[in-house]
């Protein structure tokens, strides 16, 4: 015959077992998520300093497209534009 603090120390233990294996499936998700997470993460930089590898490129092809010496070159082969001669400047000022 089974006495009641038998069943008491059985349930007992069943419980234990049970959180154990709980916390201890909560422990492997975790670490999981936190190593998916770390992936994610380590993706995301290596993309982050490739775009600022190109962000410094184009800063640098813009610099070069817009230099005054391009600009005139431009002006003066292919569209024929000329600098004008000093007598015909006018300067109009506001009042």
């Amino acid at each position: 015959m089974e006495t009641s603090s038998g069943r008491q120390s059985f349930l007992l233990i069943a419980v234990f077992v049970a959180v154990c294996t709980l916390s201890a499936l909560a422990v492997i998700y975790t670490k999981h998520d936190s190593r998916k997470l770390f992936v994610e993460l380590e993706n995301l930089t290596t993309e982050r300093d490739e775009l600022n590898i190109e962000w410094g490129q184009l800063q640098i092809e813009q610099s070069t497209w817009a230099t005054h010496a391009r600009i005139e070159r431009l002006a003066v082969e292919e569209m024929s534009l000329v600098r004008p001669q000093s007598g015909e400047i006018y300067v109009i000022e506001r009042q």
